[in-house]
Parts: C-alpha cells; sequence; structure tokens
C-alpha cells in the first residue's frame, strides 16, 4: 500500500476503533467494568480472536499488516501522553509517608509471583509449544517470571483515577508499588534479552540509564522548571510555546528509556513528576487529556488485541495449564501484596484494595510478551495463554476493588450523609 493509501485508511480505522470502544464500554459499564478495562476488551475482540475468526475479510481489510507500523506509532504516542499526565498528577509528597509500604508491597509483588513463575517455566522449558528450542532454562525462568511479576501499570493508574484516588493514600501507595514493580521486572527483561543476544551491555544500559535519568530529571530538571510553574500561575494560562516546550522535553524522555530498552511510558511519567504543581500542572491536565484518552489511547489497546490469538489454547493440557498460570499469577501477586500491606499496618480493607489492584495485569504483560514472542523466546501457544491470564487478572481488577473499597460513586454518597 502506498502512503496515500495507508492515510485514507488510517481515517476508516480509527472511526472503527472509536465506536467499537466507545460500544464495548457501554455494554461493560452495566458489569461494573471501568472504561481501561472495556478498551482492553475491544481491543481483543477487534483481533484476530473475534473479528479476524468471523470475518476475516473484513479484519484483513481495516487491519492489513502495511498498517500495522502506523497503529503502533499512534498507540506509543498516546500512551506516553497519558503516563505523563498520571506523572503530573502524582502526589510525590505522599510517598514520604509510605515509602517504606510501598517498597514491602512491590518487593512482595515482585517475589512470590517470580518464583511461582519460574518454577512453572523450570518444568515446562523443554516443551517446544510453548519455548523455542533455542531458550535456555535460566533465560525461561527468568522471562516467564518477569512476565509474572509484571503490573499493569497504566491500567492500574487509569483505574485509580477514574476512581478519583489520584491524590490519596492508597492512590499513591498503589501507583508507587506498582512503579517500583514495573520497573523492577523491565530490569529482569533486560538481563533476559542481553543473554538472549549475547550482549550483556543491554542490561548495563537498560538499569544504569534508569537510575542516571530519574536523578537526573527529579533532581536537576525538576528544579529548573520550576520558574515556569510561576510564570504560568502569573498569567493564569499556558502558552503555546509553553505547551510546545513541555511536549517536547515528554517526547525526549519517552525516546531515552525507550533507547535504553526500560520502555517509554517510565520516560514519559518521570517527566510528569517533574512538572511543577498548581495551575501549571491544572493546564497540562486541561489541554492534553480529553484527546489523549479519547482519541490516541484506545489505539494502543487496539494493536496489542491485533497481536492476540485466543484460539491457540484448544486442548485440556493447555487449559490446565492456563489454569495453573492464572492461579499462580493471583496468589503470587494479589495474595503476597495484600500480606505486605497488612504487614505494614495497612487496614484489612485499604491492603484488600491494594492487592486487587496490583493483580491487574493488562497490556503491560502484553507488552511483555509480544517482546518475548518476537524475540523467539516463547511459542504462540504460552503467549495465548498468558494473554488469557492478563485479561482475566485484569478483569478482576475494579469488581473486587469496587466490593471491598467501594465505587466512586457510594463513597461520594457516604461522604455526603457523613456531611
Amino acid at each position: 500500500m502506498s502512503a496515500f493509501d495507508l492515510s485514507v485508511l488510517f481515517f476508516l480505522q480509527m472511526a472503527f476503533i472509536l465506536g467499537v470502544c466507545r460500544i464495548v464500554g457501554i455494554l461493560l459499564k452495566r458489569l461494573g467494568q471501568s472504561q481501561v478495562v472495556s478498551e482492553m476488551i475491544a481491543g481483543v475482540v477487534m483481533g484476530p480472536s473475534l473479528m479476524g475468526w468471523m470475518f476475516p475479510g473484513l479484519s484483513t481489510y481495516l487491519f492489513p499488516v502495511d498498517a500495522k507500523p502506523i497503529l503502533f506509532a499512534v498507540a506509543q504516542l498516546g500512551l506516553v501522553l497519558y503516563m505523563f499526565l498520571i506523572g503530573v498528577e502524582f502526589d510525590v509528597g505522599l510517598i514520604k509517608s509510605r515509602l517504606r509500604s510501598a517498597a514491602s508491597v512491590s518487593l512482595a509483588g515482585i517475589v512470590a509471583p517470580f518464583a511461582l513463575g519460574a518454577t512453572l517455566a523450570y518444568f515446562l522449558v523443554g516443551d517446544t509449544t510453548l519455548f523455542a528450542a533455542r531458550t535456555t532454562t535460566l533465560q525461561a525462568v527468568l522471562f516467564v517470571g518477569a512476565a509474572m511479576s509484571i503490573t499493569a501499570f497504566p491500567m492500574l493508574a487509569r483505574i485509580i483515577f477514574e476512581q478519583g484516588l489520584s491524590k490519596t493514600s492508597l492512590g499513591t501507595l498503589a501507583l508507587a508499588a506498582g512503579s517500583m514493580d514495573d520497573a523492577a521486572a523491565w530490569c529482569v527483561l533486560a538481563v533476559v534479552l542481553a543473554s538472549f543476544q549475547n550482549n550483556p551491555a543491554i542490561a548495563v544500559y537498560a538499569i544504569g540509564g534508569g537510575v542516571l535519568f530519574g536523578l537526573l530529571v527529579l533532581l536537576g530538571l525538576r528544579r529548573l522548571l520550576l520558574p515556569l510553574g510561576r510564570r504560568v500561575e502569573a498569567a493564569g494560562e499556558m502558552s503555546q510555546g509553553m505547551l510546545i516546550f513541555v511536549l517536547m522535553l515528554v517526547m525526549l524522555g519517552a525516546w531515552f528509556t525507550d533507547f535504553i530498552q526500560i520502555y517509554a511510558v517510565f520516560g514519559a511519567f518521570i517527566m510528569g513528576i517533574a512538572m511543577p504543581r498548581g495551575k501549571f500542572s491544572a493546564e497540562l491536565h486541561r489541554i492534553i487529556y480529553p484527546l489523549t484518552t479519547a482519541f490516541l489511547l484506545p489505539v494502543f489497546f487496539v494493536y496489542s488485541g491485533l497481536n492476540t490469538r485466543i484460539g491457540l489454547v484448544n486442548t485440556p493440557y493447555l487449559w490446565l495449564l492456563t489454569g495453573l498460570v492464572l492461579l499462580a499469577a493471583t496468589v503470587g501477586k494479589g495474595v503476597a501484596c495484600y500480606a505486605a500491606a497488612r504487614w505494614h499496618g495497612e487496614s484489612h480493607r485499604e491492603a484488600m484494595a491494594v492487592g486487587t489492584l496490583m493483580n491487574a495485569r493488562g497490556l503491560m504483560e502484553l507488552i511483555i510478551l509480544n517482546i518475548g514472542l518476537q524475540r523467539g523466546i516463547i511459542e504462540p501457544a504460552l503467549f495465548a495463554i498468558m494473554v488469557m491470564m492478563a485479561i482475566t487478572t485484569t478483569l478482576m481488577a475494579t469488581p473486587i476493588f469496587e466490593r471491598v473499597y467501594g465505587s466512586k460513586a457510594s463513597r461520594a454518597a457516604k461522604e455526603e450523609a457523613f456531611l
């Protein structure tokens, strides 16, 4: 397809994506699911698992292979801008009082699922329907352990935002633990990729470069941006030139962390934390948020759904293995994070909420799995099994959370009645 043909098709793709996401969102809202989970399901619906199976001609026409790079670029842009906004809303002050709890929850959320996933991988690595023949035992153990340890950080952030918990103690604890959790999982993945490619420099660049980037941005750049915050406070609005400068910083941060193979979302998130608060952050949210969440972010979910083929799980053995993976993931992540939160004095209610949120894996899981599949570490059958685990744990998150902690509406009603 020519560049012009692809550009014309892109408009039709966007109309179709937005329409399906809206319909699925309306339907799943009645089942207690958040918009972010609805978009994740919509992505799978538009992929080969459903639409490609029922309407192969339509699927091929709407989402040809040639168009995937464009969708990928738009998906990355939406995700980066969204995670930047989450960073802007992130209250660093609350972390100081919850640092020990967040670190403990994060450690428990890594060690327990990693150990269970590594154990499964150790016994399964000889099965060439699940792992590539050239994958060593160590590589399989590290990869599956990292994949089981991941938290759906973008989805966790969006659920927290939709529940109105962004600036609360619970929301900050979950976000802090989730960010630490995912950073560690990506570092483990970097080690796996380094060993798979016989290039130790990959792990060094990822871990060392990530730490250096975080220190430079949060300790250096953050102070340099403070005068910009005062200018916006005085003017009452953000100028176009200042917005362009901020977006340039976001793109550079995303590029750098992607370049060192951590992932673009972390660069964007850290840049968001570095932004001045007050009117400055309010203006960024007012300008960027509506277009990002309504127009760009759904493409990220659809692109991941296009790479998901659930139909590959088609034997009793694979279904049994899927159940074991789901059990290990839920016990290892949810229960371990709940126990760690309780150990640090959190109430049963808040500990259950944290464990439930941390157990969701969502699209970050799909990203790791796609990397493993593309690099030849795992086979399509194991990819499909892990995808089903990711979808199930993410679907569980919002209903269980609202049952334990209450919905945004119910909490507001209780507060109003109390006042």
